[in-house]
């Protein structure tokens, strides 16, 4: 199944290039000249290629790049872990808010801009398509928009006030710099354009199966405008869940521990994922292939598993991303996600190493089976990323309305779509009321480990739960640290140029 997936999204794929001449140089292909006539085959390998990014969350540029991670890391639900403090020294950084200019995310910075030179690649080969019908051209379009909003929107997230271009650029590869709300605004048109009526399915199945849906880009656009608190557009943006939810193709019938292991993947509440596959990266080269290296990441090192074990059993990596004590606390008794969402082990089955609390994500976490030989196994686990679930409308929908004073939409109530989460959660009716600090908290157990409760906390404005003063962290927020310090060597490439970069205050 997940080769049939995969060779339904790669179309005509070939091989990633590195980026070694600047983060915007923008990808060439041997079958479009620029300026010149595209045919469909052309621009579908254009598309592929916008498509691939998504899988370079191992090693891509010597870096490890997974977005999950790299969120979850300035949250309280996880530590940084691994060998020491020195141990990925930048992570470490990230996670008690004092990035620098020279240890920073410079690998990620690179696999999103070549993301959105892809994007504009597949926009310019749509402009100048030949013998492709209008049905197909427009859905080629809807995907590309989608796919630079959502790398330009982590761009974004990250570092606010970034540089932007829409066409192929020359050397010295600069573009101008926008302010983080010029860079919203440029998102907002994408995800529109992304959004429009017929564009996309709903749902993508068989053939289109892994490839970008209407509720994809509906919940795109829901995560951006609910980030950036744009009153103006909440009454859109709970319009959109309502019509995901009244859609009726996305449910929760999967239980919570099943929703991450390989069975599990394209299930009812799934509605976007990255389709990883156990093959094709190497440390000579993280720029092609199809595995991930987050489960080895996130692993507990050394731990013990019998010979015999059968496929699916959690199995040891490296020791990173150990989840806080207090995280685990969040859980009642009988909530199933709790063990869908931390593993733990005692002493002795594992080594134990820095910010050890004996707790580890599940979700993500390496299982037997799911990276078999040949290759550098610890860089190829099959294990999809989760980008957006039917659990996050309900929960947006039900934010919107109790929190924000949305008016509800067709007769569908916040304590509808709060308690769906928690009927799935428990097995059985567990019920509450809606309120603001409930669908917080809802957010926050369901979601642990998939990257978005830092970006939560920071909407909210209750960044004061970040601050730590513990034997395994001393950090203190200020909201100067909401962007991150733009990487040196991007700086560096731009000087004397006509868009010099400039630091983020």
């Amino acid at each position: 199944m997940k080769k049939f997936i995969l060779l339904n999204l790669v179309f005509l794929l070939f091989t990633m290039t590195s980026c070694d001449d600047g983060f915007l140089t923008n990808a060439p292909t041997s079958s479009q000249e620029v300026g010149g006539e595209v045919t469909e085959g052309a621009l579908l390998s254009n598309l592929a290629a916008a498509y691939q990014p998504l899988l370079l969350d191992s090693y891509a540029d010597n870096n490890y790049n997974s977005l999950v991670l790299l969120s979850d890391l300035r949250s309280d639900d996880i530590y940084k872990g691994g060998g020491d403090a020195g141990d990925q020294h930048q992570l470490f950084l990230l996670s008690e808010f004092a990035s620098t200019a020279t240890e920073n995310l410079d690998g990620i910075w690179v696999v999103l801009y070549n993301g959105i030179a892809r994007s504009n690649n597949v926009l310019q080969a749509c402009d100048n398509a030949i013998g492709v019908d209008e049905n197909s051209l427009a859905q080629y379009r809807a995907e590309a928009h989608f796919l630079r909003a959502y790398y330009l929107h982590w761009l974004w997230k990250f570092w606010g006030n970034v540089p932007y271009f829409e066409e192929a650029i020359k050397a010295p590869y600069v573009a101008p710099q926008y302010t983080a709300d010029e860079i919203y605004d440029q998102i907002l048109e994408d995800v529109d354009m992304a959004c429009t009526e017929g564009a996309l399915d709903m749902r993508t199945t068989g053939a289109k199966l892994a490839r970008v849906s209407r509720a994809a880009a509906l919940m795109l656009r829901a995560r951006v405008v609910m980030y950036q608190k744009d009153t103006s557009r909440y009454a859109q943006v709970t319009e959109d869940m309502a019509e995901i939810i009244n859609s009726g193709l996305y449910d929760l019938s999967a239980a919570p521990g099943e929703i991450f292991l390989d069975e599990g993947e394209w299930g009812p509440g799934s509605i976007f994922e990255t389709n990883q596959l156990p093959e094709g990266k190497t440390w000579a080269s993280g720029w092609g292939g199809y595995g991930t290296n987050l489960p080895a990441f996130i692993s507990p090192n050394g731990l013990s598993v019998d010979a015999d074990a059968i496929d699916g059993t959690p199995k040891g990596g490296w020791g990173f991303g150990p989840v806080r004590t207090e995280a685990a606390a969040i859980y009642e008794d009988g909530d199933l996600r709790k063990e869908a969402s931390i593993n733990s082990f005692s002493e002795g089955e594992y080594t134990t190493r820095f910010q050890d609390t004996g707790l580890f994500q599940a979700k993500y976490c390496a299982r037997v089976g799911y990276n078999p030989p040949p290759g550098d196994t610890d860089l190829n686990y099959a294990n999809n990323v989760r980008i957006f679930r039917y659990a996050e409308t309900l929960l947006n929908y039900a934010e919107l309305i109790v929190m924000d004073n949305q008016t509800e939409v067709g007769g569908i109530t916040a304590a509808q779509c709060l308690n769906l989460v928690r009927r799935r959660a428990f097995g059985t009716e567990s019920d509450i009321t809606p309120s603001d600090e409930n669908i917080k908290m809802e957010r926050r157990r369901e979601f642990l480990g998939e990257g978005m409760r830092f970006w939560d906390v920071v909407r909210w404005g209750d960044t004061d739960l970040l601050n730590d003063n513990d034997s395994f962290s001393n950090r203190t927020w200020t909201d100067s640290q909401k962007y991150l310090p733009i990487p040196q060597s991007e700086i560096d490439k731009t000087k004397g140029t006509t868009y010099p970069l400039q630091q983020n205050p």
